[in-house]
């Protein structure tokens, strides 16, 4: 059975400004992965009729996926298509194809797994599940390395599909109703297995949820001091329902004068090597502890780029500090990417370290 997407985009905007990834991840989550995806101007109606028309005709499921305000749009070229009228909800069906229209980012993932999955599903008379690992800066080699190793194991019954963001990977194992547990369970603690130091998650969680079950696990609070993540670290925690029982302080100390100032790094420190330095890093998160209001500290310096400060120290060098138990361990790091990637990977990282020691 062939899958295809219909991806409705302004011609004024990036292509890329189209979220249809979180869609496309579900429906591979379902065990329904797309063989061909289009991207087409709103504004051309003859354009997507005949692409309607076509991939109705050699495809078993047709998806549009289309910002909120194009749903109406997409369900009039759907009923054009068809010839029959799309009433409501997210899908129609006709004898050969099930259609569905769906909104960008995550409220289509989520018509995607409470809707779309269950009727194909019910067309094809086959189900599939799915096992999620969550991983941190894990090196593709690895990844790659451990994949191939779980598909030789698997044999053909099961698929793994990998991503990653900023750092975060997510590794998904999907197997139809047919499959032995037992292989899907081979083939999780293959990758499990070889992947463990990066591992976060045995299910499909945030680091920075999984930080916070942690804490709140052990009743712990946390306080961060940030320069160039500029407060990313302590938003991603506060983010999440119930931050208030283990998020104590957020500074953001971007000026060596606020270092000094609000976390006591030494001026000596400061001069002789730097606010981009390990012996910085260790002293911002050494000065949460001194504080006393929190168990758990999380400091970082860095340069985001995309150029240096002039001080010698490369883009993409950080140092991130964590404070725990009265011992600060500080981690180096040359990232890649342009500012944003830097900034996000930093914070992920930060993250996942923080969690490493307390989990």
């Amino acid at each position: 059975m062939k899958y295809a997407a219909v991806v409705f985009r302004n011609i004024t905007t990036s292509s890329m400004s189209v979220k249809y990834f979180e869609a496309a991840d579900a429906l591979l989550s379902g065990g329904v992965p797309l063989d061909e995806i289009l991207l087409l101007p709103y504004d051309e109606p003859g354009a997507i009729l005949r692409s309607l028309r076509r991939l109705g005709s050699a495809c078993a499921g047709v998806f549009l996926i289309c910002d909120r305000v194009l749903l109406p749009a997409a369900r009039e070229a759907v009923s054009a298509a068809t010839g029959k009228p799309f009433d409501r909800g997210a899908l129609l069906e006709t004898s050969d194809c099930l259609y569905a229209v769906l909104e960008t980012g995550e409220r289509g993932a989520h018509a995607v797994l409470s809707e779309v999955v269950p009727a194909v599903d019910r067309r094809r008379n086959r189900s599939f599940r799915s096992v999620v690992l969550r991983t941190v800066y894990a090196p593709p080699s690895k990844i790659m390395a451990a994949v191939a190793h779980a598909q030789d194991e698997a044999d053909g019954k099961l698929s793994v599909h990998t991503s990653e963001e900023y750092g975060v990977g997510r590794i998904e194992v999907i197997y139809d109703q047919n499959t032995p547990k037992v292989a899907a369970d081979e083939v999780v603690r293959i990758l499990a297995s070889e992947l463990k130091p990066y591992v976060y998650a045995m299910e499909d969680v945030s680091i920075a949820r999984r930080l916070f079950e942690a804490l709140d696990l052990h009743r712990l609070r946390l306080s961060t001091a940030e320069s160039f993540t500029g407060g990313g670290v302590g938003q991603a925690i506060v983010s999440i329902p119930g931050a208030s029982r283990v998020f104590f302080e957020g500074l953001n100390t971007y000026d060596s004068l606020s270092k000094s100032r609000r976390l006591g790094v030494k001026e000596f420190t400061l001069k002789q090597k730097g606010a981009v330095s390990s012996e910085t890093a260790f002293e911002m998160a050494e000065g949460l502890l001194k504080s006393g209001n929190c168990d758990v500290a999380i400091a970082t310096t860095g340069i985001a780029g995309p150029e240096s400060d002039g001080s010698g120290v490369p883009p993409g060098k950080c140092f991130l500090a964590i404070g725990y138990k009265n011992r600060v361990r500080v981690y180096e790091y040359l990232l890649d990417g342009d500012r944003e990637t830097v900034t996000k990977t930093a914070i992920n990282l930060a993250l996942f370290l923080a969690y490493s020691e307390v989990h």
